[in-house]
This record gives C-alpha cells, structure tokens and sequence, in this order.
C-alpha cells in the first residue's frame, strides 16, 4: 500500500500541468483574457502576454531579412535570397462568403425596412385622403341655409339646430385643413 501513495501523489501533481498551458493576451477594450486556446488572428503579438513553451508557438514568426552588406559577397546573398511571401493573401481572421452574405441580409433587412415605411405612408395618404374627401363633403353639407337631418341613438329622425350645425361645420373645416394638403 505505500508505494500506491507516492504514485497518487505524482499522479496529482501530473495533473496540474495541463493547466499551465494557457495563454494570456489584451483584448482591444485592454482587458486581459486567459485561455487554453491560441488568441484571435485579430489580436497583435505585442498584446500577447503569455503562451505556452511547450506547445509550438500559435502564429509563424516573421522572418528578419539580413543586414545589408554583410557576408562575404558584400550583399550579393541578399539579392539571391527568395523574398517573404509576399503574394500569400494577409490572414485576418474573417471568411469573405460569411461578410458576403451578412452584407446581402443587412441590404435584404434594409429593403424590407424601407418597404415597409413606403406602404406605411401609402396607406397614410390614402386614409387622408379618404379623411379630406368626407370633410369636404361634410362642409357641403353644413353650409348655412341648408336643413340638415340627423338619427338619434332611438334611430328618430330629427333635425340640427343652428348652434350644432355651426359647431360641425367648424369641425370639418378643421378636418379639411388639416388633411387636405
């Protein structure tokens, strides 16, 4: 039984190494973040702030170009040396077909949107319309000398005194101001 100790004691202790490979990093709101995977490719190495040793480092490392005139040849090594990969498109972490599509729904959303605000105000208009044609039939109606006959809530047919006449007529006039424009 006491040699099963040390072992589960060294077990243990091999445990808590696989917590030691983590990465730490400033994220663009200059918080740190720690992670057991590799930052963003958006996040530049000067913000990297811990990796792993073990592991192999997460992104190449630029290759630094020799000084120039050094060497025997005074420089003639430098112009035989294949430059950087320069036609190699620039990784930045972003899939062109998702940024395509996004941008397609963001202009099908906006379509829609503007859509919608155009039957909105279409039908706006048409019930003002509507609203202008009956005022201005109303005011017709209500012009003075003219008898006007009303149903009460009994459904009596009665007719309007002058007072209530006017009072109506200025109601539509209002009507027709404010919708016939």
């Amino acid at each position: 039984m006491k040699p099963l100790k040390p072992f589960l004691t060294a077990l243990a202790c091999t445990w808590a190494l696989g917590a030691v490979a983590q990465y730490q990093w400033v994220d663009k709101d200059g918080r740190k973040v720690f992670s057991d995977r590799p930052p963003p490719m958006d996040v530049p190495e000067s913000k990297i702030l811990k990796q792993p040793a073990t592991l192999v480092p997460a992104r190449p490392a630029a290759t630094a170009a020799p000084a120039a005139g050094s060497g025997e040849d005074g420089g003639a090594a430098r112009a035989q040396q294949t430059p950087v990969a320069r036609d190699t498109p620039a990784v930045t972490g972003k899939d062109k077909q998702l940024e395509a599509e996004k941008a397609k729904a963001e202009a099908a959303e906006a379509a829609r949107k503007q859509a919608e605000e155009k039957a909105r105000a279409d039908q706006e208009a048409k019930a003002r319309a509507e609203n202008c044609a009956r005022a201005r039939q109303n005011v017709a109606t209500l012009q003075p000398g003219r008898l006007v006959g009303t149903t009460n809530a009994q459904g009596e047919r009665g007719y309007m005194d002058d007072a209530t006449r006017v009072t109506e007529l200025r109601r539509a006039q209002a009507i027709v101001q404010s919708d016939c424009k």
